[in-house]
This record gives C-alpha cells, structure tokens and sequence, in this order.
C-alpha cells in the first residue's frame, strides 16, 4: 500500500493559494455545520430530543471535535479526510469513502435544501409557481449560485459562507432572545418535564439527525492546502466552532419545544413555524421581523450549501487528481482560480437532475420511492465516516514520526477510545437511516414502516441497497480508471519513487 502522491496531484497543488486564516476557518466551519434546517425535524420528536442533544454533545461532539482537531493540524494536505483513508487503508478505501463523502452535498442541496429555500421565499417573501418557471429559475438559481461560489477563488468566495455563519448565528440569537421575552409574557407551554424522559423510539428515531448535524468539523481541512498556518488554526478554530455549534443547537432546540407543543411541530418548517409563533412579540412590528428572519433563513441555506461545494468538491477533486476518481479529468484546478472546475459543474449538473426529479416526483409510489432514493444518497454521509473516523485512529497509532502541534491528551488509548465512541455512534446513525425498522423490531417497538415511508420494507431495502451499490460501483470504476496516474507514482523496488510526466 503507497500513500505516495502522483505528479499531477502535486502539479494541481501548486495552484492553490493561501488565503483562510483562523476566523475564516471557524466561520466555514459554522457555515458547514450548523444545520439549522433540521431544527424543526430534530424537535418533532419532543422533549427528548434535548435530552438525546446534551448526551451526543457530551459523547459526541467534543471527542469528535478533538479527534479532528488533532488529525487536522497534523494532516495538513490539501483534500483532507481523503488523504487521511489512503494515508490509513490505501487509496482503494479512499475512492469509495470520498464519493459517499462528495455525492451528499449535490444530493442534499438539488433535492432538499433548494427546495426548502424555496418554500421559505413563496411562503415568506414573494410567491413563486413551485412547478412553474418562476419556482425552476429559484430553484436552479439557488443551485447555481453555491455551484459559483466553489468555482469561484476562495479568496473571494470565503465571504459568502462568512457571511452565512454570521447570518446564521445571528439569526438564532434573535430567535431565542425573542422566545424568552415571548416566555416571559405569555409563559412556556410546549414541553413538560416528563417529556424529557428518553426512550429507544426517540433514540432511534434522532440519532440520525443529530449525527448529520453535528458531523463537518473536519470540513475545513479539505481546503487545508488553503490556509495560512493549518497547524496552529485547525486546533483553536474547532474548539472555538465546537462551542457555538453546541449553543447553536442546544439553546434554539430547547426554545422550539417550549413554545410549540410537541404535536404541532410538523418538522420541516418548524423554525419558522416558531418564529412566527414567538415575534407576536414585536406588536405592529412582527410581519416585518418576520420578514426578516425569513431572508436571513434563505440566505443561511444558500450560503450553508455553499461551504459545503466548497469543500467537499475539493476532496473529491484531489482523490481525482490523485488517480482515484477517473484518471484525473475531474481532477483539473484552475491556474488562476485554484479551484477544481470540472468537479465543480458535475456537482451542479447532480444537484440539478436531483432537483428536476423532486418537483417532478411529487406523488404516487415514484415519489415514495425517490424520497427514499434522496435518504439513502444523503445517509452516504453518515457511512463515510465509517472510514474517515478510523482512520484518525489509526494514523494516530501507526504514524508516530509526523509531528503533532496539538495532541488529545491521555495518549493513544484515549484517543483510540474516542475514536471507539464516535465510530460506534456512527455505526448505529447509518444503520437506523439505511435500514430504519429492524433495530425497532428487534427491541419489541411498533414501526408503522409503509405509513412512514410509503412503500413497504422490502422495496425500501431494494432500493437502499442498489443506491448504495451504485455509489460503491462508482467509487470502485473511479479508482479502477486512475490507474494510469498511480502508475506514475509507483515505487519500484529498491528505489526511490519514480514518476513520469503527467500533463495537464
């Protein structure tokens, strides 16, 4: 197994520029991570939720933030988390955690988050045909700006996801100021103290969410090659976004269930649903706050989408360039801009199809079972972390001679126990969104599978399965077709390695 770079990814490196300091690491990171559309979704489930919130922030979060804290200011090559797998488990594990790790973020912005900005603006600012050309040029629009973000030079790009973590935070501060006053006035009615009682339904049902919202901390690194001081910012910046993504959930979660009760949280739109619930405050005042908060929302989830284009296209695009995803083609950066284009129009043109299938597939078993082709694509996220997670392990154990400026402390079995922890969190988040029922069957609950997903069980696991084959497929003819890129970097015995010119 070689962890040797080919040529031509090393040629693409040499285009990049230093441009993210420290406070634009922390505000990618919180532009990525902090994923406030699911705020609702998370807080359907009641009570618990705040509950299941404080244990995964506890053993969760903060290991998760110190693994990558560590592994991050170590690491410090441009693509991140796919040079740690091919530095760990070669580059054949690599090709396919990387495109279950890049497939999620087009998925995810063409058939989820578009069309939630969508809502928001027709619901809240102006009216739009959802199927009609006013809902397609939104829709398309808001795709294609994230898409121009990532292509665009980071050095201007960085100031639209700023803004975004900005906006974000902004915007939950107001809100929770806001439902405090509102609790002060009108008193706190959503939640009881017994709701707060786990359960296995509510773990079950949460974990997943909760896992995708707080994964992302190592986000930054995939433009690492792009920082100004990586070994010294990736540890303070992280401990810094830990901390605000931790506020970030724990305290605008808490206030939805104190204002709305537990069944009128309808999941989706249950943020908004609680901003307008709350800014009955502002007296004359309140549909123009409310207006605001509604901008302020669409202009996080454009900017949120475009941290994550920015990143997780650039990962994909050094696993390209470095004989992993189809011979270098897509691996490609521009001299001047120092962005993978090519990666780039391939996301949007994904995003795009995934978009035109959602407004398309609005009804009958071909929405059923897009929606559940859409859960599959977006859990790939969860299960690339299968292979990311270990991997820190075990550079942390088998990579002694590179030196570390920050390190976990208590050694290498706490780090490998942290690792334990996280991974096995992982493991039950990927089970649950890939095979939702079975944990639930086993413990003796009651899982109305059809009422939830609309087709029954096995041709939810039909279709799971053959999503997951496709990417697996994907992932494997990728790395099958760098062959020729590997070659050049191949070690001969005895030798140095031995590389042959590979032109752009």
């Amino acid at each position: 197994m070689s962890s040797i770079n080919t040529r031509y990814m090393d040629e693409q490196q040499g285009k990049l520029h230093r441009t993210l300091g420290r406070l634009d690491i922390v505000l990618l990171t919180i532009a990525a991570v902090i994923s406030i559309e699911i705020l609702g979704q998370i807080s359907s489930y009641g009570g618990e939720t705040f509950t299941w919130l404080v244990v995964l922030t506890v053993t969760f979060l903060l290991p998760y933030a110190l693994l990558f804290a560590e592994t991050g200011s170590t690491f410090t090559e441009e693509g991140g988390c796919y040079n740690w797998v091919k530095r760990a488990f070669g580059r054949g594990v690599a090709s396919v955690a990387t495109v279950f790790y890049w497939v999620t973020t087009p998925v995810w912005i063409g058939g989820s988050m578009a069309l939630l900005a969508g809502e928001t603006f027709n619901h809240y600012l102006l009216p739009l045909d959802t199927h009609g050309i006013s809902g397609y040029l939104f829709h398309l629009a808001f795709i294609w700006t994230t898409v121009l973000t990532a292509i665009a030079s980071l050095r201007w790009a960085k100031w639209l996801p700023n803004s975004g973590a900005f906006s974000k935070v902004g915007l939950l501060v107001l809100f929770v100021a806001t439902t405090l006053i509102y609790g002060l006035q009108h008193g706190f009615s959503g939640m009881a103290g017994s709701d707060l009682a786990p359960t296995l339904t509510g773990l079950f049902g949460v974990a997943p969410l909760l896992l995708f919202g707080f994964l992302g901390f190592e986000a930054a690194n995939g433009a690492a090659g792009e920082m100004k001081n990586p070994q010294k910012d990736v540890p303070r910046g992280l401990a810094r976004s830990a901390v605000v993504a931790a506020a970030c959930y724990l305290l605008p979660i808490l206030a939805i269930l104190l204002v709305i009760p537990k069944e009128k949280i309808t999941g989706v739109s249950g943020l908004m649903e609680a901003v307008g619930e709350v800014f009955v405050v502002y007296g004359p005042a309140a549909p123009v706050m409310t207006t605001i908060a509604a901008a302020l929302f669409v202009h996080v989830l454009v900017t949120q989408g475009a941290a994550w284009m920015i990143v997780s296209d650039r990962v994909q695009g050094i696993a390209a360039a470095d004989g992993a995803f189809f011979g270098g083609f897509f691996g490609k950066f521009h001299r001047q801009l120092g962005t993978p284009i090519r990666i780039n129009l391939l996301s949007g043109i994904l995003a795009s199809i995934f978009l035109v299938a959602s407004l398309t597939l609005i009804e009958g078993s071909s929405a059923a079972i897009f929606g559940v082709v859409l859960t599959i694509s977006i859990s790939t996220y969860l299960i690339s972390y299968l292979a990311i997670i270990p991997a820190a392990v075990k550079l942390r154990l088998s990579d002694a001679a590179s030196h570390r400026p920050f390190r976990v402390p208590g050694g290498n079995r706490v780090f490998a126990a942290l690792g334990l922890v996280c991974t096995l969190w992982v493991a039950l988040g990927s089970w649950v969104a890939v095979f939702p029922g079975t944990l639930e069957s086993l413990v003796g609950l009651e899982y109305p599978f059809i009422e939830i997903w609309g087709v029954d069980q096995q041709v939810y696991t039909a279709f799971t399965l053959g999503t997951l084959g496709v990417l697996a497929a994907l992932g494997i003819a990728g790395y099958l077709a760098g062959r020729r890129l590997r070659d050049a970097a191949a070690v001969p015995d005895g030798g140095a390695p031995e590389r042959q010119p590979v032109h752009d």
